[in-house]
């Protein structure tokens, strides 16, 4: 192989990625237009060879180090700057994708909250007339702790805040994908899980209410409770979508339905499980602490809910300014 040939006819595809690559470097892979996309990739590839057979063919060892380097420039900027915008989606997701989205699905998100709240007004209903319907929804430990010691269960979790923490976060996880997921049972699964979780809540309150032990339990719910509860009311609307794409796909085939509502699933999905994250932490380390005093817990709920709610209208406003 004539070397000077071969690095003159090469030379300009070197020269080429490194001027492609100081815009790159100054201005970000934006400062691109596509075809110049095309080209450094190109580009990348060639060079890649060139410095293989710069050490094969063992040319030079400061032509091999440049060509190195240049590739190594090249690496960077494609593969890193991917991910750079692949963090960039994700923050554009949540900045204004997640919201609109929830804007989009209220309706469903309506109808699961609706089922929730309607069961905690039964379980309400039912235990203020028969006592004994209690036992029926709730554990009897719970009941037993709080009638007979007039005593509230969360103090086990202090001392444990980390283990109980990461418990808290699997199992909210656990039943907002449980809801999720009961979409393909046409909803029936979603519908029982948002139900049976409102009995719960609506029984718990109950009792709590009947033992003068309401301000101190509803103390410990807010401060988690203001993003636990609606991460699953959203996990219910997903698993409603998934519903209404199986039972009544309408214009579309049911694999097309499927497709556009379980997207839309989908990315309620993902947007709520930092929600859940945030709530666990809070729920293993702010609400049971007997530290904090009652008030501050009932003001950190309150405003986490209030914020919530901001944020969950963000699209809508930008839409109106426009």
């Amino acid at each position: 192989m004539n070397i000077q040939r071969w690095i003159a006819r090469r030379q300009p595809n070197w020269k080429r990625l490194d001027t492609l690559l100081k815009k790159v470097e100054k201005k970000g892979l934006k400062s691109l237009h596509a075809d110049e996309i095309k080209e450094l990739a190109s580009l990348y590839r060639t060079v890649s060879a060139d410095l293989a057979r710069s050490r094969t063919q063992k040319i030079s060892d400061t032509l091999t180090q440049d060509l190195q380097i240049l590739t190594s420039r090249a690496y960077n900027q494609i593969y890193q700057g991917s991910r750079r915008q692949e963090w960039a989606a994700v923050w554009e997701f949540y900045r204004w994708g997640f919201p609109a989205v929830i804007q989009q699905t209220k309706g469903y998100i309506a109808v699961a909250t609706s089922m929730f709240f309607l069961g905690a007004i039964v379980a309400w209903w039912y235990a203020w007339q028969d006592p004994t319907f209690l036992s029926i929804i709730v554990p009897e430990r719970l009941i037993t702790m709080v009638r007979d010691e007039g005593k509230l269960w969360m103090g086990s979790i202090v001392g444990i805040e980390p283990l109980a923490s990461s418990g808290i976060m699997i199992n909210n996880i656990s039943v907002s994908f449980g809801a999720v997921a009961g979409g393909i049972t046409g909803g029936i699964y979603t519908t029982f899980l948002m139900w049976y979780n409102g009995l719960m809540i609506g029984g718990v309150a109950t009792l709590v209410a009947q033992n003068n032990l309401a301000f101190p339990f509803w103390a410990f719910v807010f401060p988690h409770g203001s993003l636990e509860l609606p991460a699953i009311f959203l996990a219910g609307g997903a698993g409603l979508l998934i519903a209404r794409a199986i039972l009544f796909p309408g214009k579309y085939r049911r694999s097309d339905a499927l497709k556009y509502y379980g997207g839309l699933a989908s990315q309620l999905v993902f947007g709520i499980v930092p929600l859940l994250i945030i709530a666990g932490i809070i729920e293993g380390f702010l609400s049971p602490n007997p530290a904090i005093p009652a008030p501050i817990k009932y003001f950190v709920g309150i405003t986490l809910f209030l914020l919530l709610l901001a944020y969950c209208n963000l699209k809508n406003t930008e839409e109106n300014r426009g």
